[in-house]
């Protein structure tokens, strides 16, 4: 009687385990003497990724590597930063993936790509271990909707002060070029911004890449639809499941759909803001590299990815409105204590602070 296969051993069970024999048991599969071990393959391959990823730069290089490796002719890039906790995802038009493999993807050697590893710039391609890498690295790291042939959105949340990123996120870099007279992204830190523009600038005959805050992701791709999806299939699509991925918010009938639109595809907007998307209050991105040329003729102010983009912006018909009922609600204040006021209240709204300030007149 042949005996069944081993069991798989679970995580806690692993940790129990290292616990009681030794963590470096685990850890080894052979001792060759004089201190020399064999490590196991699960350790090795762990300690690798740690080693592939050294800052969220190299988070964003491989999430975009991957996108192009899947066949994307758009990739878009929303960045948020809150404290230490930085918040990428990134939508392509690629193949996709199926539902069975969400999870398995983010597992060690793990590829679609057996004929097709890549050569670039930034090194090999195609191990199966640039997800795992990542997801060893950050502290979250899914895949948020895909299927085969409808693209992809995954979502990566950064611990930075565990994982670092360039202190300067708003510097915006320039075009120059090479000792070989090569056109490149010249001058500034290597940050997200010019890591991001470095593979535009590489891949630009292959991919356009978008870069932004989730709100100015989702008002590209509410006006802008890379798949060409006929307009008849958003309209009477029941289930947007069934539509790319990038094209999915076409499909929204009012703020409240796009708002439950743009959360299914990894993009966090409020209703106000879906509002301010319909209404084309907010405007669509154009490609990072075009952006890069744009900002060196000084037509376009620098992305700058270090301030928090959830900052409050008000719109001047908003603020008047908020104005007038500001002087409503003073008005029982002022009967009561027999002052008025001198013009009407001054509203200074920052990124995370709304100042009102009353000028006063006392009665006699």
């Amino acid at each position: 009687m042949v005996p069944p296969p081993p069991r798989p051993v679970s995580g806690s069970l692993l940790d129990f385990v290292a616990q009681v024999s030794g963590e470096g048991q685990l850890r080894v599969e052979e001792r060759l003497g004089d201190g020399f071990v064999r490590l196991r393959v699960a350790e090795a391959e762990r300690r690798q990724a740690k080693h592939d990823i050294r800052c969220v730069e190299d988070v964003v290089i491989e999430m975009l590597r991957n996108a192009r490796d899947a066949g994307a002719r758009h990739i878009y890039v929303a960045t948020t930063r809150e404290g230490d906790v930085r918040t990428l995802t990134l939508l392509d038009d690629g193949s996709g993936i199926p539902e069975h493999m969400h999870r398995a993807i983010f597992d060690a050697r793990v590829t679609s790509k057996l004929e097709t590893m890549t050569m670039d710039r930034w090194g090999v391609h195609g191990r199966g271990m640039a997800l795992y890498s990542i997801a060893q690295n950050v502290e979250d790291a899914r895949v948020v909707a895909s299927a085969p042939g409808l693209g992809s959105s995954l979502a990566v949340r950064v611990d930075c002060a565990k994982l670092a990123e360039k202190t300067n996120q708003s510097s915006w870099p320039s075009l120059g070029r090479d000792e070989d007279g090569v056109t490149c992204v010249a001058r500034g830190p290597h940050n997200i911004v010019r890591t991001l523009l470095e593979f535009a600038l590489e891949e630009r005959d292959r991919v356009s890449v978008y870069l932004g805050t989730p709100t100015e992701i989702a008002a590209t791709l509410f006006s802008d639809d890379p798949a060409h999806v006929d307009v008849r299939d958003l309209v009477f699509c029941r289930d947007v499941g069934t539509l790319p991925v990038c094209s999915r918010l076409r499909a929204a009938g009012d703020a409240g759909e796009l708002v439950r639109c743009c959360a299914d595809i990894g993009l966090d907007v409020s209703e106000r803001t879906a509002h301010r998307i319909l209404s084309g209050q907010i405007g669509s991105l154009v490609p990072a590299l075009s952006r890069l040329v744009a900002s060196a003729n000084g037509e376009t102010a620098p992305i700058d990815l270090l301030r928090d983009r959830r900052g409050l912006k008000v719109t001047k018909a908003d603020l008047a409105e908020f104005s007038r009922d500001l002087e409503r609600a003073f008005a029982a204040l002022g009967e009561k204590y027999y002052v008025t006021l001198r013009g009407e209240p001054k509203i200074r709204v920052t990124r995370d602070r709304v100042t009102v300030t009353y000028d006063l007149a006392k009665e006699d």
